[in-house]
């Protein structure tokens, strides 16, 4: 491999890392969630990047298997991720005290009496504290 191509490939390992180091941060500080599962995600990315430069720098051809397992694993560990904190963030609002006049909801009706009344958009409109928690 000729001192060009090899200089250029460890910058980019360079830049990858210090990109992750930014990911890191961005993670650790947030301020929301989607903030910290985005930057998750992007040192994944980064990772699975830096192992495919380090297989044509090494001229091994199996660390392009082991970073396709990788993307996978982390593409399963992202949705695993965001679906639990759903389902939490589901859980704890139905854990909450409803507030006076609960029983008129259609939620809280059965039968015929649910399928009369349309669900309002004030009923499944988010608020901005929920969006960012």
């Amino acid at each position: 491999m000729n001192r060009f191509l090899d200089l250029f490939l460890m910058g980019c390992c360079v830049l990858l890392g210090i990109a992750i180091l930014f990911c890191l941060i961005r993670a650790i500080r947030g301020p929301r969630f989607a903030d910290r599962v985005m930057s998750i995600n992007s040192i994944g990315t980064m990772i699975i990047a830096i192992m495919a430069i380090l297989s044509v720098r090494l001229d091994a051809g199996y660390l392009i298997d082991i970073s396709i397992a990788y993307a996978l694993l982390s593409f399963i560990a992202v949705v695993v991720l965001v679906r639990l904190v759903l389902l939490h963030h589901g859980a704890e609002h139905s854990a909450t005290p409803s507030p006076a006049g609960a029983a008129d909801t259609p939620a809280a009706k059965t039968g015929a009496e649910a399928k009369q009344e349309p669900v309002t958009a004030r009923e499944t409109a988010v608020t901005k504290e929920e969006y960012n928690r």
